[in-house]
């Protein structure tokens, strides 16, 4: 699993019949600042993940990827490689906080 930011979203109105109906967005991984290790900061990549909770832009999420996308009761039969699978509140490291969702 990782963290990563909804930045946009995917309108695709032609596509295979079982995800009709899915959300897909648009998601920029995050990591750990390295020096100071007090901030999340972006990796620079993006992916398309389904999104099963509702999230929306602006939103830290929880992702996950490859074959553990698909063992979600609503993702088992989707032809799909990232899922989001959690809303992120807060993000603790050393005891710091270094996201919090407010």
């Amino acid at each position: 699993m990782f963290i990563a930011r909804v930045t946009g979203s995917v309108v695709s109105t032609q596509k295979v019949q079982s995800m009709t109906g899915h959300k897909l967005l648009v998601v920029e991984p995050y990591r750990l600042e390295e020096k100071g290790r007090e901030a999340l900061v972006t990796t620079g990549r993006t992916f398309i993940a389904v999104d099963t909770l509702g999230s929306g832009e602006g939103d830290f999420v929880l992702i996950t990827q490859g074959s553990s996308a698909r063992l979600t009761p609503e993702t088992k039969t989707l032809p799909i490689d990232a899922v989001i699978i959690g809303i992120v509140d807060q993000v603790h490291i050393d005891k710091l906080n270094v996201y919090s969702r407010d």
